[in-house]
This record gives structure tokens, C-alpha cells and sequence, in this order.
């Protein structure tokens, strides 16, 4: 059996790729060049010039042969465009669940199937199994719960989870160091990756306009009943849910209620925020179930950190996700993931819009 490790220069990724070379395969290491010169990211968390030089490191020590595929084209399109017109839209975008769908587990696959692997592996904490009864392949949530990362995978489909290696998901971080530590990795005590990738050294907004080379006009922060309540600098600097960095004098706490780019206005609201008791997610896909014809209880995550929340989903004729809470939620942001979950199996997820 073989595998194309995806490696992108941390700790992670290195103690997979050994780890899928003690069960055995065949490995092949690679790293995903992403970040175009252009983009005037020096530094970017995922594949600088000295990240491949950590990964060509580990792959040598390891004795297998490593490659760097330019993926950087792909990345702009989609993962970096949809950053951007998300935030033009006035909505919240992941650009990491972007990345696993349409670079990690597309791209990067068909170049595994290309040079004859079996399974792309990753460094993700999440653990694959197969259902035989259901005749499913199951994304399950890692058993250390700090590190999880299944809701920034729930777009995996059958076919790609049965092309997958997760082999840190039942490991804790502590234990993956200290294997990279025995194995005299050079970067066993590397600090993780944060944020986004491609932003650094400055905001969002001021990534994105640099790169589109476009001004934001600024408008009104308006309340939840349309009174001015002061300028807003522009929509793409803001998104549901903000409290920082508004600059409105108020007499309790406000948070971004809504951003409206067609009218360029930011509704603010106090009292904790906007709450909301409903959602519904569209571009769906499910993995432990073919489809919810009737209401199934779960519990759903609408943010990577939030605690997950007890509910109830169901699809319309559409095939869109409806969400039901038992307890309101605060700042349910269009553009954000919603993802479901049955005890630790991942039943699917989608756009919230």
C-alpha cells in the first residue's frame, strides 16, 4: 500500500508521515506550495520556504522521497477569492474548510492517485472508520478533544474518506511531540500554525485590500431599528458577531449584528447580541446518513471553538439543512459552517446562509 503524506513542515504532518511508514506503506512526502510570490506573504504558516525545508528534512531523515507541488493558482482561486468575496458579501468565511475541501482532499488526491497511493495522509486530529452494517465510511472527532479537528473536515464525501489516513487521531498533542522528539525531528518543538495562512503582519481587511486593490467606502453603524449610531470604516471590517474594535460610544456593549453591503450599512446591538433559535445551511453534505427525511436529534457547532450545541436537524425538499436549537445561539454568522454530530461521528454539515 501506498501513501502521499502531505507535509507541511510541522510537527504533525511529520509524526503521520512516520507513523503511516511504521504500519508499513510505501510513503511518498509532499508539500503544497500555496502562496504565490505576489501575495507578499513571507512568512505564511503552511508553506514557506523554510516550512519546506523542515518537511524535505523530516522526509530525508525518514529515508522517502518528497516532492513540492505548486498548488498556488488552485489556492487563489479557490480558497483565497472566496475569502475575499465573502468578506465583500458581508459574510463570515473559513478558508481552512476551503483548503481540506478543494486543495488537501481534491487536488492533492488526484496527484495520489496519479503516482499509483492509495491514501492521502494528513496531520489532522480526526480518526476515519468504516461502517460495515451501513456500508459508510465514519469522520469521527479525535480522542483528544482539544485538538479535534472534524468540523473543519466535514466536507469529506465517501469516496475521499476512503482515500484518507488520519493516524494522530487517537494520539494528544503531547504524545505526537514526543514522538517527533525521539525521532530527532527538526522541528519537534515547532509552534503550531495559527489564524489564517495567508494573512500576516496585518488585518483582513487590510489584506484584502491590498490584494484587490479596491477602497471600502466607510457608512453608517445603524441599531437593530435603523438609528445611526455613528460611521462604520467599511464592510469588510466586520463580521457577525464583533465586539472589538467598533468605536461607538454606548452605554452597555455592542456586538455586529448584520453587515449589509448592498445598503453599506452595520447593524450593531447590544444586550449580548442577536440571538437565533433557527438556521438554515445550504451546499450540504452529509457522511454518516444518505440524507435527514425526518427531524433527527444532534448536536451542532456554528464556530471551530464553540461547545456543541444540542439540536435538531431535518432537510427540506430542497436538500438544504434546518437546524433547530434547544437553546438560542448568539451570532449565527452567514458564511460559517454549521456542522452536526452523533456522539463522536460527524453526521455532515453545511453553509450557513
Amino acid at each position: 500500500m501506498k501513501a502521499l503524506i502531505a507535509m507541511s513542515g510541522g510537527v504533525d504532518s511529520s509524526v503521520a508521515a512516520y507513523l503511516m511508514k511504521q504500519k508499513g506503506f510505501d510513503c511518498v512526502g509532499a508539500t503544497m506550495k500555496l502562496l504565490s510570490d505576489d501575495l507578499g506573504v513571507t512568512d505564511g504558516g503552511c508553506c514557506s520556504l523554510d516550512d519546506i525545508q523542515d518537511a524535505r528534512a523530516v522526509a530525508d531523515k525518514l529515508d522517502i522521497p518528497y516532492y513540492v507541488f505548486n498548488f498556488t493558482g488552485r489556492f487563489r482561486e479557490e480558497v483565497i477569492c472566496r475569502f475575499v468575496r465573502a468578506y465583500e458579501n458581508g459574510l463570515t468565511p473559513n478558508p481552512c474548510i476551503d483548503c481540506n475541501r478543494y486543495l488537501k482532499f481534491s487536488a492533492l488526491l488526484r496527484r495520489a492517485e496519479e503516482i499509483g497511493a492509495d491514501v492521502v495522509t494528513t496531520g489532522h486530529y480526526a480518526r476515519v472508520e468504516r461502517e460495515p452494517s451501513a456500508g459508510r465510511y465514519l469522520l469521527k472527532k479525535a480522542l483528544d478533544a482539544d485538538k479535534d479537528q472534524s468540523y473543519v473536515l466535514y466536507s469529506l464525501t465517501q469516496e475521499q474518506l476512503a482515500h484518507t489516513a488520519f493516524p494522530l487521531g487517537s494520539l494528544s498533542k503531547r504524545e505526537v511531540r514526543a514522538a517527533a522528539e525521539a525521532q530527532g525531528f527538526v522541528n519537534a518543538h515547532k509552534r503550531d500554525s495559527q489564524d489564517v495562512c495567508f494573512v500576516r503582519g496585518e488585518s483582513y481587511a487590510g489584506f484584502i485590500e491590498r490584494i484587490t486593490g479596491k477602497t471600502y467606502p466607510s457608512g453608517d453603524f445603524v441599531d437593530e431599528s435603523g438609528r445611526v449610531l455613528g460611521r462604520h470604516k467599511g464592510v469588510i471590517h466586520y463580521t457577525v458577531g464583533q465586539r472589538r474594535g467598533l468605536g461607538v460610544p454606548a452605554a452597555e456593549r455592542l456586538y455586529v449584528a448584520a453587515v449589509d453591503p448592498a445598503a453599506n450599512t452595520v447593524t450593531l446591538a447590544g444586550g449580548g447580541g442577536r440571538y437565533s433559535d433557527s438556521l438554515t445551511a445550504t451546499d450540504v453534505n452529509l457522511i454518516s446518513v444518505p440524507s435527514i427525511e425526518s427531524p433527527m436529534r444532534v448536536t451542532a457547532k456554528i464556530r471551530y471553538r464553540q461547545k456543541e450545541q444540542p439540536a435538531t436537524a431535518v432537510q427540506d425538499e430542497n436538500g438544504d439543512l434546518i437546524v433547530r436549537f434547544d437553546e438560542p445561539q448568539r451570532a449565527v454568522a452567514a458564511g460559517q459552517a454549521v456542522v452536526l454530530y452523533d456522539g463522536d461521528t460527524v453526521v455532515g454539515g453545511g453553509t450557513i446562509v
